[in-house]
């Protein structure tokens, strides 16, 4: 088993892929925490390039009703009267 630094945004599933492109298969890839990630690899020095230049997508959280709302020009009040509420 081998560490690295654990990237930024750390994306287990696509840096798994990232690595099967170079020809490194990684069977799971063990998060340690806050700093390091640890998996198998007899290849260090290429896995660990591969590590570094990693970026990971990140799922953006669903908007609010608030936030649907003002990007229309409208806020919860605006809605309410709109209903007769």
């Amino acid at each position: 088993m081998k560490t690295f630094t654990r990237p930024a945004n750390f994306n287990g599933a696509e840096l798994k892929n990232e690595l099967a492109d170079v020809g490194i298969i990684v069977e799971f890839i063990r998060d340690n925490g806050i700093d390091t990630i640890t998996f198998a690899t007899s290849n260090e020095a290429k896995a660990a390039e591969i590590v570094a230049a990693h970026n990971g997508t990140l799922v953006a959280p669903e908007p609010s009703i608030e936030d649907k709302l003002a990007s229309v020009g409208l806020n919860v009040i605006d809605l309410k009267t709109a209903l007769g509420l």
